[in-house]
């Protein structure tokens, strides 16, 4: 069964083109909403209790198919700000230069490369 959205995905594509045509900034209802869409859909997308995707203060998920994690601290963890997260989401970053510009990733399996981007946002020039 795929988790449960949090966001809905006419509210989540609004902010997350409203925050794309700002350079990925915006007031922080607006950044909480894009961020929490993009996590639901990368758990939607790659279902999974792998490795958990973190950008506080606004939501993690856990993702991608194999072994399940149930207590404690995950073994594969991934935690980056907003901007970042929003970035790798839209296909604005690269992984290899997310890795390079803050974005912290434990674990064998904390990696999304091949995984992004998720969405394309709409933004008019």
């Amino acid at each position: 069964m795929p988790p449960r959205r949090r966001t809905s995905v006419a509210d989540g594509r609004r902010a997350l083109d409203s925050v794309a045509a700002a350079g990925f900034t915006g007031d922080r209802a607006t950044v909480g909403t894009a961020v929490r869409y993009t996590l639901d859909e990368l758990a939607t997308r790659h279902p999974g209790r792998t490795v958990e995707v973190r950008v506080p203060p606004y939501g993690a998920v856990q993702c991608i198919e194999g072994p399940v994690h149930t207590r404690g601290t995950p073994p594969n963890v991934i935690e980056t700000d907003a901007a970042t997260w929003l970035r790798l989401a839209t296909g604005d970053l690269t992984w290899e230069q997310a890795l390079e510009t803050g974005v912290r990733a434990s674990g064998q399996r904390a990696h999304l490369d091949g995984l992004l981007p998720l969405l394309s946002p709409t933004v008019e020039t």
